[in-house]
Order: C-alpha cells, then structure tokens, then sequence
C-alpha cells in the first residue's frame, strides 16, 4: 500500500504506478483533509433535532413500526 499526502499547485496530478500493481484493481482517493476535518466538528444528531418535525399520527405510526421491528429483532436473537 501506498499512502501519501500533497499539495496541488494546479488542477493535475500523475501518479507513477508500482509494477506490482500493472494489471490488478486499485482504488484511488481523492479529498481534501480539510473537509474530513469540518465533517468531525459538524455537531451530531440527537431526537431532540426532530421534535416537532412528526404530526401525532405519524409518531403513533413510526413508534408502532419500531415496536413491531424491535420484537422480530428479539425474536432473531
């Protein structure tokens, strides 16, 4: 495995390929750091984010749905 970090000064970049790799899949990635790290300060989801987001017939539904799933779950264990 190959693992490196640069810096672009314009929109193209060549990759020289290791002769063990000819012929065989490879996955290449390509993202900034910079948006890893925005993406771990953005504050997470919590139920309070969706209050009121639910009419009460929708909730009755939903919570009826999750109960109806959470006893086949138990039922699978």
């Amino acid at each position: 495995m190959i693992k490196t970090i640069v810096t672009p000064q314009n929109n193209s970049i060549n990759l020289s390929i290791p002769n063990n790799y000819i012929g065989r899949k490879i996955e290449v990635l390509l993202f900034a750091i910079d948006e890893l790290e925005e993406e771990k300060t953005k504050s997470k989801k919590t139920i309070a984010n969706f209050t009121g987001i639910l009419s009460e017939d929708e909730y009755e539904s939903l919570k009826s749905h999750t109960e109806q799933a959470r006893k086949e779950w138990n039922r699978n264990i």
